[in-house]
């Protein structure tokens, strides 16, 4: 699949217009310290996207949805999210939520699911992914990745890091990711 894919066209058509924007206070997360890397690796696709995003880190507001005790020191320390439009993001959305996702190398993001449907783009970085009971499967930048409402998936980084747009779609913006079992 490519940047056009069909699977685009819907979150597109619930792209929220900018009637105010919002300043959510900055914060960080550890995570961030592979953002030199990321930059370093960014295809030329991608590259002013990713600049701009590495040049605005220390303005934005990170989070993690997961506590340590849930998955662990390291996951929780290569992990992070920001989101650009949507329910906390600068720009209000109440069915669409964008932002990105910031995977250090050699992480292994657990089999989640929630409600939202759910797009990602890898922007830099090759990682794996797995829908369901699937084998893995590598993806590198510019491929548009679906996830169905409520359905497993899970993504593992390699020996580099990942950062990948993100697209929410819902009625319910609000809602979490819930892991499928507690790590081993």
């Amino acid at each position: 699949m490519g940047l056009h894919a069909h699977e685009l066209a819907p979150f597109l058509e619930e792209w929220p217009a900018v009637s105010e924007r919002r300043s959510p206070p900055p914060s960080s997360v550890p995570v961030l310290r592979w953002l030199p890397e990321v930059r370093r690796s960014a295809p030329m696709f991608s590259a002013e996207l990713v600049g701009a995003v590495v040049d605005a880190a220390s303005m934005l507001a990170w989070r993690r949805s997961y506590s340590l005790a849930t998955v662990g020191e390291a996951f929780y320390e290569n992990y992070g999210w920001t989101e650009f439009a949507g329910v906390t993001g600068p720009v209000s959305s109440k069915r669409l939520a964008c932002g990105v996702l910031l995977l250090g190398p050699q992480v292994t993001y657990p089999p989640h699911r929630h409600e939202a449907e759910e797009i990602y783009v890898p922007l830099a970085g090759t990682a794996k992914w797995r829908h369901g009971t699937e084998s893995w499967r590598e993806r590198p930048p510019g491929n548009v990745i679906h996830h169905a409402r409520h359905e497993s998936h899970a993504m593992q980084t390699g020996s580099e890091p990942l950062l990948a747009l993100y697209l929410w779609r819902s009625q319910n913006l609000a809602q979490s990711s819930h892991l499928d079992s507690p790590r081993a």
